[in-house]
This record gives structure tokens, sequence and C-alpha cells, in this order.
């Protein structure tokens, strides 16, 4: 059996280009003991995706140049020489854009719960877990408050949202096009959305959220971060989930302008790093989990086929083409996995 995976080749420098990533083939190794062979059904694909392909001096180290790319999987036991799984288990662990992944650290996923396993990829995996956390720990909205949520129709922004709208908030997202934002309000039950593609960004959220900002769910940074800053009120929080308009960009383009608001509003900020909650998945999982078969939260997933289309998969999210969790199907999942 041979296993393609992708290797980072060059450093992007700027938008991702094609040769910057290759698709390799290499054999499947011997099992030794304690160790599963997995064939990979999703791979996921993720704004930082985009970071670690950089030099930088982030939360992990970066890729090398020459090692495989990072990712997260989901996939079924084909072989085990692991007491703790069987051939057909369903598990996720394996951390590399391939095809099949040999492991000896992998987490079962819990299929009795009665959810596709596309539930797990997204609404109950990292982006859903980051929706959550984010939420609870650190925005800490309360009943009545304005929570903003930009990157709303995106896989954690859209869960973000309607955990707001459970939380009693009037939650405001902020997506681009009409698409996306007739999909936050009709379908995730958002209050309002902006459409940032459409011009005068500050004057639609003045219009959206009359009584300011008490919440920002903060996914892209850039302008709409400097928009939301300044319209906060006194003591908001804000949940610095990512800033995915600067990523592509060379340069020093930390910075918001508005920083400071954070002085003159009091304002809280603070980053988020779902690896920092992985040791509690489980506190959230029967909730969150509960929250989706009772139909509360709504999710979607963006699906991409074949391992070949993984760099087209990730450029989709930067060119705004994706709603949803961004995913690449590898292979097909068996019929007995699904509920």
């Amino acid at each position: 059996m041979a296993n393609r995976r992708w290797i980072l080749r060059t450093r992007p420098e700027g938008d991702i280009s094609e040769g910057d990533l290759e698709l390799i083939e290499v054999a499947i190794p011997d099992l030794d003991e304690g160790e599963i062979l997995v064939r990979n059904i999703y791979l996921s694909v993720d704004p930082t995706n985009r970071i670690w392909m950089s030099d930088i001096d982030a939360y992990m180290p970066p890729v090398e140049v020459g090692e495989p790319m990072r990712g997260r999987t989901w996939g079924t036991v084909i072989k085990s020489r692991h007491e703790g799984f069987r051939a057909g288990d369903v598990v996720t662990g394996g951390l590399i854009w391939e095809e099949y992944s040999v492991l000896r650290h992998a987490e079962a996923v819990p299929m009795n719960l009665g959810l596709p396993l596309e539930a797990f990829t997204s609404v109950l995996g990292p982006a859903g877990m980051t929706a959550f956390w984010g939420l609870s720990d650190i925005g800490k909205p309360r009943p009545g408050e304005t929570l903003v949520v930009s990157a709303a129709a995106g896989a954690t922004g859209s869960v973000a949202g309607q955990i707001g709208k459970i939380m009693g908030c009037r939650v405001v997202g902020v997506a681009g096009g009409s698409l996306k934002c007739g999909y936050v309000t009709e379908q995730l039950g958002f209050d309002a959305c902006v459409d940032h593609r459409a011009g005068n960004l500050e004057e639609q959220l003045r219009q959206a959220c009359p009584e300011g900002i008490d919440v920002d769910f903060e996914n892209v940074g850039g302008d709409v971060m400097d928009a939301v800053l300044g319209m906060v009120n006194n003591h908001a929080r804000v949940v610095l989930c990512g800033l995915i308009s600067t990523y592509n960009r060379e340069g020093d383009w930390w910075s918001p302008r508005r920083f400071r608001n954070l002085l003159f509003r009091r304002v809280s900020m603070q980053g988020l790093i779902i690896t920092d909650y992985f040791p509690r998945f489980a506190e959230a999982l029967p909730v969150m989990a509960d929250w989706v078969g009772q139909g509360r939260i709504s999710y979607r997933v963006d699906v991409v086929e074949g391992i070949t289309n993984a760099p087209r998969a990730l450029a989709r999210i930067f060119d705004g083409n994706n709603m949803g969790k961004q995913l690449v199907k590898l292979s097909p999942a068996p019929s007995d996995i699904q509920p």
C-alpha cells in the first residue's frame, strides 16, 4: 500500500501559491507493537495552517521546509497492534495531510452519541469547542448584552453566535457578502449581520449595535476589528480567536489601530488557542451534543473531494468562498459508522 501526503517545499510569500506544497507518495511501514493504521476520511483545513507555514514566533513551532504539512484527520482503524483499538474503530489524532496515518496515540470518536462523523469534525471538534470555551471561559456574555462575531459564517463563528443566542445575547455577525449574511440571520438565527464587503462598515455596525458592543468574538482582525473596537462599551470583553485577514500579509501587521480603546473603555482582551482546552473537551462535549441533538445549534461542512485538492481547500478560506467547516474528504466513510 502507498500513502500520499503533502510536504511544505517553500515558505509562502503572501498568498499560498503553486509550488509551496508538494504531494508525494511514501510507503506505509509495518506496524510496531502499540501502533494502529488509520485510513483517513476527513482532513481539517483551517486558517492556522497558514500560520504554521510561516517562520514566525507563534503558539506552535512552524512546519519545517521539507516536512509534512500539519493538520488534524479523522478516520477508521484498518489494522491494529494496540490493545485499546481494533479494526473498524473511528478515531482522530492524525496530524499530517495524508491518506493513511500510523499512530501510537489516538482518540476514539464517540459515535454512540448518534451524530454523524461530520459533527465531530466541526461543531463537536476543535472549531466548535473554540466557540464554547471562548464564550464560557473568556467572553462570559450576560443576557441582554450585545455580542459581535466576525467570520460569522465560518466554522467557529457560526457556532459562537448560536451559543450567544442560547446565553440570551443580541448577536450580530460580520460576514462577507449577502449570501453569507443571509445564512447567518435566516438559518443560524443571528439578530443581524453586517456585510464587510458592502462598504460603510462602521455605519453598518452602528445601526446593528445601537447600544454598543459588550463582547467581541474576534476571528478576522484588521479593519473589522478596528471597527468593532471603535464601538466597544466600558468593560467589554474581546475573545481574540483569530486574525485571518492578516495571515497572508508580509511585515508587521499585528497591532490594531484602535488599540487605545482597550485603555479608554477598560476592555479585557484575551487570546484563545484551543490546544489549551483539549483536557476540558470532555466537559463540553455532552452539553454541545445535547444542543445539536435538540436543534439549538446547527452546523455546516464545506467538503472538497480528494487529497490532491487540499491546497485549494485552504485557499477557499482566504478567498472567502467557504461556508462552515472546511474539510477535505480523503476516502469514503463506511456506512456502518453513520448513525
